[in-house]
């Protein structure tokens, strides 16, 4: 290694190359800057945490195995909690869109790692001594097997903050339920009236399908739990002590707080990204109710004096440069955008899955960065539905009673009583002259006041 200004010269199998002074990456990182300059995504937070959680785990286990020497064990494990701590994300520049296979990204914190180890020990950056990246941060390892345990380490930390966020936005609809539940109005299918609920019940629907979807992302947690850790390269665990693959695992188990267990296959964890579809597949049903939720809040809000009005969204901000007065249903509008987001994503781990040639899905960079990227965006929306639109919402109850009386929907009891082609020749009647169902029966003299009276009272109706 040499130096000079504000470069350092590093050398690798491949020859020489220029390095920035003050990185902690090294020679394999830096030519994949070169190489992949493609996009401004970078590795997602969780997955840095990730791959220092397996870094220390590594490193503990190898020092308990005897794999490595007490002072560089203990370096390298100091060196990658300060990984797991955030402190050197700046040093991981890559691009996600790369070698399919995640090499580059295992190298970046193998090099950081390294570096850092080597300077608690007193050594500068890119000396690779008293710790080498390859021989001592990356032993008993392979990228092959680090890269996919990293995907699911990282898939189980961002799912705990998204169902915390969809049990906040859950706990907002049923509020909204309680508060609505004496509150009737019309109901309606094919965009069409239909008979009356209430307000409660519509937003008791919305807080049962944000549970659903809740319990859905569970259930696909166990597969995600099953990590690959141990298998090295293809899954036999070549060059790893016997021991190794179940003491990573529970060691990373107890960094991160989560009940990871082996891969009940190896070459399956390895070869295979199931897991990760399956949960974009939760995810995916989550971001489909939620689109219905949105459009759903924009229709009921909608008006205010041509629309159906049935309740109003908090006013955030002004909704036209040209329009004076004018109040947009900003939040559900940006809930649609985000969702339509996490569809896209959600075909991208699809295809990642299905690229799995042999022993090897060659996607994880992607697969990694859709899934983590998805989670955290929906969890964020649901965060701001609930704070800032669901919690401030009001019920119009005016209007909501002016819908039912107006409503030809309101026939449908009586009908039981008249039967259904009278209740139609009726409703007919109401339709073409513009008046309502309670008009025109009392005028037709079908039945008395007071079982008219009953059959049109909209509470008994719900």
């Amino acid at each position: 290694m040499s130096t000079q200004d504000n470069v350092r010269t590093e050398t690798d199998t491949m020859g020489a190359v220029s390095i920035p002074a003050w990185a902690y990456w090294g020679a394999q990182t830096q030519r994949a800057i070169v190489n992949f300059t493609v996009s401004a995504k970078r590795i997602p937070g969780p997955m840095i945490r990730a791959l220092g959680m397996i870094k220390k785990a590594a490193a503990v286990v190898n020092r308990t195995l005897a794999e490595l020497e007490d002072e560089r064990g203990k370096a390298i494990e100091q060196a990658a909690g300060e990984v797991i701590d955030g402190r050197w994300d700046e040093h991981f520049p890559l691009d996600v869109f790369q070698t399919g296979s995640g090499t580059s990204w295992n190298m970046n914190a193998n090099e950081v790692i390294a570096n850092r180890a080597n300077e608690l020990l007193g050594q500068p950056l890119g000396t690779k001594t008293p710790v080498h990246p390859n021989d001592h941060v990356n032993r008993s390892q392979s990228s092959n097997d680090v890269i996919p345990t990293a995907v699911h380490i990282a898939n189980r930390m961002v799912a705990d903050d998204l169902l915390a966020a969809l049990g906040v936005l859950a706990k907002s609809f049923r509020a909204k339920a309680r508060e609505f539940a004496d509150v009737v109005k019309l109901g309606r299918t094919h965009l069409k009236d239909a008979v009356p609920m209430t307000l409660g019940q519509e937003f008791e629907t919305f807080a049962v399908q944000v549970e659903k979807n809740r319990d859905r992302i569970r259930g696909t947690l166990a597969d995600i739990e099953e990590i690959p850790l141990g298998g090295t390269a293809v899954g036999t665990g070549l060059n790893a002590p016997a021991d190794y693959r179940d003491r990573a695992i529970a060691e990373i188990a107890g960094l991160s707080g989560y009940p990871f267990q082996p891969a009940g296959l190896p070459f399956e964890g390895i070869a295979a990204r199931d897991a990760q579809v399956a949960y974009a597949g939760a995810l995916n049903t989550l971001a489909t109710s939620l689109m219905k939720i949105a459009n759903d809040l924009r229709l009921l809000d909608s008006g205010p004096r041509s629309g159906l009005g049935e309740i109003a969204l908090p006013a955030l901000q002004p909704g036209s440069s040209i329009m004076p007065g004018k109040v947009n249903p900003v939040i559900p509008e940006m809930l649609i955008q985000v969702a339509a987001y996490a569809h896209g994503k959600t075909i991208s781990v699809t295809m990642g899955g299905q690229n799995g040639p042999l022993q090897l899905n060659m996607m994880n960079p992607l697969i990694a960065s859709e899934v983590v990227e998805s989670s955290e965006i929906l969890g964020n929306a649901c965060r701001a539905v609930a704070e800032k639109c669901v919690d401030g919402i009001t019920a119009d109850v005016a209007r909501c009673n002016y819908w039912i009386e107006w409503s030809l929907a309101m026939v449908t009891p009586v009908a039981k009583v008249i039967g259904y082609d009278k209740a139609s020749e009726l409703a007919y009647k109401a339709f073409q002259e513009r008046r309502t169902i309670r008009e025109v029966i009392r005028e037709s003299g079908v039945l008395s006041e007071a079982d008219l009276s009953r059959l049109l009272d909209p509470g008994r109706m719900v």
